[in-house]
């Protein structure tokens, strides 16, 4: 059984003092693929020391965050493009709008998000999408490209069966289901019964998110297990069957070799 988290930020200062422990825990829990999305500039260092240390197991994406977008995206941006050809990158990501907290930068966001979309377009890469509050920004963003280029994740999915179908009209996407789904009353469960297998990633995003029955703590890319093991249970087949079809989900979305 291999099962792959598709979005775990292992990199971050939270996993300084034991990385290798909870690396070792993730290999004992059948996780085979571990992805790496950026945040900012300053994530990238971090975030290639990890890659670098075992490129069989992880693989990295290039963006910017959109909670690290300020009036100074555009340089950002423009630092974050230029070390895109540093190592193989599998995705442009994480990216995208967040309206949650503040609205401040909308503007900024939706600029920073269309400049990257476009990278991915014009280079064949899938694209991994942070949205929160702010799913109708996003369509709107994302209806200005050809859908016949779009593909990628809407990471931690957190809207309804009909927003689902609306994502996998205008492009060749899937949706991100990590520790949300293990949550009693978030009602996650119900929409994801709805959403063909296909069309369903594991991650975890840790060390955020983290499912039962170790909600509170803090997450890790091991826990995407029980991530596997509740979406076993709303879609009644096996465990393995689960690990079987989400991974190959995430190999069809990250495997494809851009064209440069």
């Amino acid at each position: 059984m291999e099962l792959t988290d598709t979005h775990s930020h292992l990199y971050e200062d939270e996993f300084k003092e034991d990385r290798d422990e909870v690396i070792q825990r993730l290999k004992e829990k059948h996780v085979t693929q571990v992805y790496l999305p950026n945040i900012d500039n300053e994530s990238i260092d971090k975030m290639l020391q990890l890659y670098r240390s075992d490129k069989q197991l992880f693989h990295i994406m290039m963006g910017l965050h959109p909670t690290s977008v300020k009036e100074d995206y555009k340089e950002m941006v423009d630092l974050i493009w230029g070390r895109l050809s540093e190592e193989e990158i599998c995705a442009i990501g994480e990216i995208g709008i967040d309206l949650y907290w503040d609205k401040t930068y909308l503007k900024e966001q939706t600029e920073a998000f269309e400049i990257q979309v476009d990278w991915a377009v014009r280079q064949g890469y899938p694209i991994v999408i942070h949205t929160r509050k702010a799913f109708e920004e996003t369509f709107h963003s994302l209806k200005k490209f050809d859908k016949n280029k779009l593909r990628g994740i809407f990471h931690c999915y957190s809207g309804s069966k009909e927003i689902a179908e609306e994502i996998f009209k205008i492009g060749d996407f899937s949706i991100g289901v990590g520790g949300v789904l293990t949550f009693k009353n978030a009602g996650l469960a119900q929409v994801v019964k709805e959403i063909p297998l296909e069309k369903i990633v594991l991650e975890t995003d840790c060390p955020y998110l983290t499912p039962a029955p170790y909600r509170g703590q803090r997450n890790e890319s091991s826990y995407v297990y029980y991530v596997a093991e509740k979406l076993a249970e709303i879609k009644g087949v096996s465990l393995e069957e689960i690990a079987e079809a989400t991974t190959r989900n995430a190999r069809n979305i990250f495997g494809r070799k851009p064209f440069l």
